[in-house]
């Protein structure tokens, strides 16, 4: 097979400057810029900064605030992948039967994707409030009245449910697109082999999908971790006060308003090691037990 080539060997690099230059300024020079604040003590009114080593970090780590928050972002993270996967798995097996209105079906579950964030937290605050929000009314049809309504200062319950309906349209793509992709001769061959459909699902269907799954799964917990920012700054009304945070939020507060940035670059840093942690040891270890096909 006859490989293409350049002419000139300095033509791919010039190629490549548009995107390594778009990198470096918006990548690489923030997060060395973030690793070398998190060492220093930043005056609050911008008159100098003193090097204080690793003290940020070890406060941080010491400090029983920033675990609490660290735990409910694991918990936060967790809840919105898992619902968003499953809810967007389970529309898209519904749309893929669908024969007739096939296409005003599938465009519906993906208008969601066009409202902002900011919009969406905004959704939330009108369908939790606590006085005439319809979710909150419906849930005390129920007698579930625990402070679900955002009023209250914990809007945990606003946070996931908006965060969910917000990335079930993304996964939806992807997963239906997926279930097109399933070739009919195994279809069929599954339909002789199992007269359970929940059963030919688990056992053939899943398995082929599990490229995608592990993709979303990804890409969730990178949405949940950062991209849910508009919505949790929206729903908190820039007072957090009691209201849960996750990391992310946690570091423009403590940046932004408490004028910390030498604890918040701290936080940024370790934020980042997590999730460069995470996505090694999904791609080393979990990635092996996926077979594509």
């Amino acid at each position: 097979m006859k490989r293409a080539g350049f002419a000139q060997p300095w033509l791919p690099i010039l190629l490549l400057v548009p995107q390594l230059t778009i990198i470096a300024v918006f990548f690489y020079w923030p997060a060395g810029y973030a690793i070398q604040s998190s060492f220093f003590l930043q005056d609050p009114f911008g008159f100098g900064s003193t090097f204080v080593g690793v003290d940020n970090y070890t406060d941080l780590l010491g400090s029983s605030e920033y675990r609490k928050v660290a735990w409910f972002t694991v918990y936060y993270t967790a809840l919105v992948t898992f619902f968003s996967l499953s809810f967007a798995l389970l529309l898209a097996v519904k749309a893929d039967n669908v024969i007739r209105g096939a296409k005003t079906y599938r465009t519906l579950l993906m208008w969601v994707y066009a409202v902002a964030p900011p919009v969406a937290g905004f959704m939330g605050i009108l369908m939790f409030d606590q006085s005439n929000g319809p979710l909150t009314q419906f849930a005390q049809m129920f007698g579930w009245d625990y402070k679900l309504g955002v009023n209250y200062g914990d809007t945990t319950t606003a946070m996931v449910v908006v965060a969910v309906w917000k990335q079930v349209p993304v996964n939806f793509i992807f997963f239906l697109s997926g279930l097109q992709s399933i070739p009919r001769a195994v279809r069929e061959a599954a339909l002789i082999d199992n007269a359970s459909a929940s059963g030919r699902f688990w056992d053939v269907t899943f398995p082929l999908l599990a490229p995608t799954a592990f993709f979303l799964l990804i890409i969730n917990i990178t949405y949940a971790l950062f991209d849910t920012f508009g919505i949790i700054d929206t729903l908190v009304k820039g007072e957090p006060g009691n209201n849960p945070m996750t990391l992310v939020y946690k570091v423009y507060v403590d940046g932004f308003r408490g004028n910390d940035l030498g604890g918040s670059s701290a936080q940024s840093v370790i934020l980042m090691v997590l999730v460069l942690a995470l996505t090694v040891f999904q791609f080393r270890l979990l990635e092996r037990r996926i077979h594509y096909t």
